[in-house]
């Protein structure tokens, strides 16, 4: 398939509606540089500069646009092959012809989702952690998701996984060195060497796979809103989204499921969550409603309960933190709503109005610093992004503690060698065509 011409809108695809300023069409492969003279009936310009060019049809010798093209010369590209970019006005009868046009050449394809950044991979220009980066790119909606993928994307985890791989070979050349040449004086303590080296890459590992910081900035940082029926939490909800999300009602224990809403909250990505009210009942709905309000509490990555300051918060307070798995003061917060009815002057929780509004300001930013507070936990190394990753490092794990409790050096050193080639799948340093096409499947088609 790579020795197919390839190529692809590679900006928004204009609609009636909203018709681009500009479009810019890519091409990718081994007559890309044909491709742009038969359009233009000139010859390839100096590569990697601009020049207005007139785009024609290559079947009636029509003219389609007036634009910038740009020839880039293999390897020195982005895919590692002859690219050419076509930059036209962005218009939906412009693009549609000069699509057109290059379909009419005869020997170029349009591109698959994801096939230019998978060339790019198959010629070396990336590894395959790389690649999700450019895919986390554009899927980012935040400030945070956008400053994570653009770190992989230069190369973070490739680094901290190259390096992992590198104290791996060097601890499987010395246990290959003992199985090879068994009666050769090696030196003494190597067994011992070996022992240190994968057990500490062993403890690097785990420490990465604790680290969630970037499998929540994917997903979103998970928040439930919990307390004791009719307190406020639905109506907080809705302040938060500004919309109405959730029903509000005076009659207590109306929200029986989980209601979520994502919202980006001074740049992170956060899934805000309103739950069931937590109090005692008889009604089997309501029950299940309760057990699922605590398991969601149990395992977000933050709480806010909200009370009622018309009621006796403060025990309820006590009872319904005494009760929460995982509650953590420094970071969990608490909200005693309704203080338009009943002033509540206390340290330490946010004393706030939905209906007025009054308190907002500081509950945002008490939710802003708790946010940045668990998205930098581990902060320094780069965070491991994708269930697959998490996966292999796994497998990774197992093998090394396979490794360390063999009763031969060759079973160590097989066990060693299965945990780097876990390791190499991250990266795509193994090659599993199946692996290649779920992640390249995602992307966009212009990419």
């Amino acid at each position: 398939m790579n020795d197919a011409t390839i190529y692809a809108l590679g900006t928004a695809t204009p609609t009636r509606a909203h018709p681009g300023a500009l479009a810019v069409i890519r091409l990718s492969g081994p007559r890309a540089g044909d491709a742009l003279e038969q359009l233009t009936r000139k010859s390839l310009p100096t590569p990697r500069r601009m020049v207005l060019r007139t785009i024609l049809d290559p079947v009636s010798g029509e003219a389609i646009d007036k634009g910038l093209v740009v020839w880039f010369a293999a390897p020195n590209t982005e895919t590692g092959e002859p690219m050419v970019e076509l930059h036209l006005h962005g218009g939906r009868a412009v693009v549609g012809a000069a699509l057109d046009a290059i379909a009419h050449l005869g020997f170029c394809r349009l591109a698959e989702p994801g096939e230019f950044t998978r060339r790019a991979f198959e010629h070396g220009k990336l590894d395959l952690t790389e690649a999700e980066g450019i895919a986390d790119l554009v899927a980012a909606e935040t400030a945070a998701q956008r400053r994570q993928a653009l770190q992989q994307m230069d190369g973070a985890l490739h680094r901290l996984y190259e390096e992992w791989r590198g104290k791996g070979l060097r601890a499987l050349a010395h246990l290959e060195a003992a199985i090879d040449f068994p009666d050769e004086d090696l030196p003494e303590g190597l067994a011992d060497e070996v022992r240190v080296a994968i057990a500490g890459l062993q403890a690097e590992i785990a420490a990465h796979l604790e680290d969630r910081r970037g499998e929540r900035l994917r997903d979103g940082l998970s928040i439930a809103i919990i307390g004791p029926p009719n307190a406020g939490k639905s109506s907080l909800l809705n302040l938060l989204a500004r919309r109405e999300a959730a029903i509000v009602s005076e009659t207590a224990g109306t929200t029986r499921d989980v209601i979520e809403i994502h919202l980006d909250l001074g740049g992170w990505p956060v899934v805000l969550a309103d739950t069931a009210g937590l109090r005692d009942s008889t009604d089997a709905i309501e029950q299940e409603g309760v057990r699922r309000a605590r398991a969601r509490a149990a395992a977000a990555d933050l709480r806010v309960l909200v009370l009622d300051a018309s009621g006796d918060w403060r025990a309820e307070m006590q009872a319904i933190i005494a009760s929460t798995e995982h509650w953590t003061p420094a970071r969990d917060i608490v909200v005693v709503n309704k203080t338009d009815l009943a002033p509540v002057a206390t340290s330490g929780i946010v004393a706030l109005s939905t209906t007025g509004g009054a308190g907002l300001p500081e509950l945002l930013t008490r939710l802003e610093q708790s946010a940045e507070a668990s998205m930098q936990d581990g902060a320094g190394a780069p965070p491991l992004t994708r269930v697959r990753h998490r996966e292999a490092l796994v497998d990774c794990q197992a093998a090394l503690e396979r490794a360390l409790g063999a009763p031969e050096v060759a079973l160590a050193a097989e066990d060693l060698r299965l945990a780097l080639r876990a390791i190499g799948r991250i990266t795509g340093a193994v090659r599993l065509d199946e692996l290649l096409d779920v992640i390249f499947r995602d992307f966009c088609i212009g990419k």
